[in-house]
């Protein structure tokens, strides 16, 4: 943003530090009311005819929209994409440990996926290996619902658990979801 003497226009339309309109003057005179005022002269719409500066603490100004962004981001809820891999001979206190995991990942907003892959010969099972999904989907549903029930994929079977929407908890878009995986 252009302010007091980086604005080089022959003329522009001035409004004052109350939002009234000055009309229109040379740069200039515009930047000799706003010195004499101890504020800045800001260029605010460079592509208007003429373009538009306002009279106005510049610092004050910076300052304020700075804090409104960063309250903006710290609204803002990012979700993650955990992974959680498992395999069809899983032991059940395994079985239960991943659970856990899983539920911890839900309560806190994220999204799980749930990753079963097939080594050579294990390719026969699929079957066993959706039943453990099943399951899993069972186990976690007091936290989450399957947003995508289990797919094969190659040598993988995948499924992925959203956590249960809450009044605290947002939900942000999943291009802006990172991965972290849980072995």
């Amino acid at each position: 943003m252009l302010t007091n003497d980086d604005i080089r226009f022959r003329e522009v339309r001035v409004v004052g530090e109350n939002g009234e309109q000055l009309g229109i003057m040379s740069s200039d005179e515009a930047r000799r009311l706003a010195y004499e005022a101890g504020l800045d002269l800001v260029l605010m719409a460079p592509q208007a005819e003429p373009p538009v500066c306002r009279i106005m603490d510049y610092g004050r100004y910076r300052f304020e929209r700075e804090k409104k962004e960063k309250e903006a981001r710290k609204r803002q809820q990012t979700v993650e994409l955990k992974e959680i891999q498992l395999s069809y001979r899983i032991d059940s206190h395994d079985f239960e440990t991943k659970v856990r995991h899983a539920l911890r990942f839900l309560s806190e907003g994220n999204k799980v996926r749930v990753v079963m892959r097939f080594r050579g010969r294990e390719m026969a099972h699929i079957p066993l290996g959706r039943e453990i999904l099943d399951k899993f989907e069972v186990a976690c549903s007091g936290a989450g619902t399957p947003e995508k029930k289990p797919v094969l994929d190659g040598r993988f079977l995948s499924m992925i658990i959203s956590p249960l929407k809450t009044g605290g908890k947002g939900t942000a878009s999943p291009a802006g979801a990172t991965e972290k995986t849980l072995r």
